[in-house]
């Protein structure tokens, strides 16, 4: 058994270079978000739920990104009612939020 039911990692990558990334798409907010929720639900700890930080995920081109594992579902996002959907729906119940789901062939 995992030490977390799920884990889920959010891309704040900042490209200093003018090239597009999470960062300049509100991952940060996102994020902070995120993480609040999961506390409030009561779902943060050990056999729950982890919200990290992560460097660039390499799915520039569908960002802003997060990925929930172990199921290895990568979701986009626009505002904070999205990540509500994503806590309550997947990390909470496992049910996959269709409508957020980063097609397989997108990357960078």
């Amino acid at each position: 058994m995992s030490y977390y039911q799920r884990h889920i990692f959010f891309c704040l990558n900042q490209r200093p270079n003018g090239e597009a990334c999470c960062a300049d798409h509100g991952a940060q907010r996102a994020f902070d978000h995120c993480k609040s929720r999961v506390k409030a639900e009561g779902l943060a700890g050990p056999g729950k739920v982890r919200v990290n930080k992560a460097g660039c995920l390499d799915r520039c081109a569908a960002g802003p990104v997060a990925v929930v594992y172990p199921e290895g579902v990568w979701y986009t996002y626009v505002d904070e009612h999205d990540i509500d959907e994503i806590v309550e729906r997947h990390l909470q119940h496992g049910e996959v939020v269709e409508r957020l789901l980063v097609p397989p062939h997108v990357g960078r």
